[in-house]
């Protein structure tokens, strides 16, 4: 059977499986990936290929791989992991001489999308944006069935747009009101730990080690008050955030995955703060991913593998 592995690296770790051609994941592991630097993640991503290659399940074709940070797909390079650290690394030429296979690769948020044109909430929409909430936050940009990657490979960094909430710290872009810092992963632990003073009765706990967990926010919303904020804050930033969107390049569908989206509570608070004249051509509506956001990385990955054939 002809399959294709697909691997995501993503803000907190490095996915792999592998797919059949009807977009059935047959296998995959995770593996924490830490704080890498661009070599080290990129050495880690080969190690974990030529492991999982000794055995496969079918008899794979190609490899596709979405990459946190700045990707051009058209060149296969990887350009950087982050705008502090760029290392171009000519990623599918790399892997495809290692291992003797096709390699694609592109963004990790435009790699999912690509998973949710195909066999998600995207089938059928030829205009239509793809959200990712994760860790971080930022989009997918679809247009004629294209996905767009703009000029510098840069498409999508939406988290880096006004949330339309004043914050009393800089985003790490030198804005005051960025979305990221209050609705992402990343920015629900950096809220929690500026705002929790303010909070003597909060029950949240906020460790010393590791980041506080959207769940457990989430799960206090209703009768605390910090977490009622931060809640808040995260739904109205994400409203506000589409609403742009909506305006600037007139969608039929919205579309929303990533880890603070596996139900739909923080999905119900958004849609609550959508206005209905600026929604009123987004006619497929505001929708929660189809498919599984622990593994919809992979399958996109596959997916972009399998069009490069």
């Amino acid at each position: 059977m002809e399959t294709s592995i697909g691997v995501d690296l993503g803000g907190t770790g490095l996915k792999l499986g592998e797919c059949s051609r009807d977009g059935r994941l047959l296998r995959h592991r995770e593996l924490p990936s830490g704080r890498l630097s661009q070599a080290e993640a990129m050495e880690k991503i080969e190690a974990a290929l030529a492991d999982y290659l000794a055995a496969p399940v079918g008899d794979p074709a190609a490899v596709g791989i979405g990459m946190i940070g700045r990707v051009d797909p058209a060149r296969g390079v990887w350009l950087e992991i982050d705008p502090a650290h760029s290392e171009p690394i000519p990623a599918a030429a790399r892997i495809k001489a290692r291992f003797g296979l096709p390699c694609r690769i592109d963004n990790d948020v435009r790699t999912a999308a690509r998973a949710e044109a195909r066999f998600g909430a995207g089938r059928g929409y030829a205009h239509w944006i793809y959200i990712n909430v994760g860790t971080g936050l930022a989009a997918a940009t679809i247009s004629g069935g294209r996905v767009i990657v703009g000029g510098h490979c840069n498409a999508g960094e939406v988290g880096h747009t006004a949330s339309g909430i004043a914050f009393r710290a800089p985003c790490v872009c030198g804005r005051p009101d960025c979305a990221e810092p209050v609705a992402s992963g990343m920015g629900l632990d950096l809220s929690a730990r500026l705002l929790a003073a303010e909070y003597p009765a909060t029950r949240l706990v906020i460790p010393e080690n590791g980041r506080v967990r959207a769940e457990a926010i989430f799960a206090l919303a209703e009768d605390d008050a910090l977490c009622r904020t931060l809640t808040d804050h995260a739904a109205a930033a994400l409203a506000n955030l589409i609403m742009n969107l909506t305006r600037f390049s007139d969608p039929e569908r919205i579309v929303l995955g990533g880890g603070l989206l596996t139900d739909d509570f923080l999905l119900d608070r958004i849609r609550a703060r959508l206005h209905a004249h600026t929604m009123r051509y987004v006619t497929g509506g505001v929708v929660r991913t189809e498919l599984d956001p622990r593994t919809a990385g992979i399958l996109g990955a596959c997916v972009h593998a399998e069009e490069g054939r």
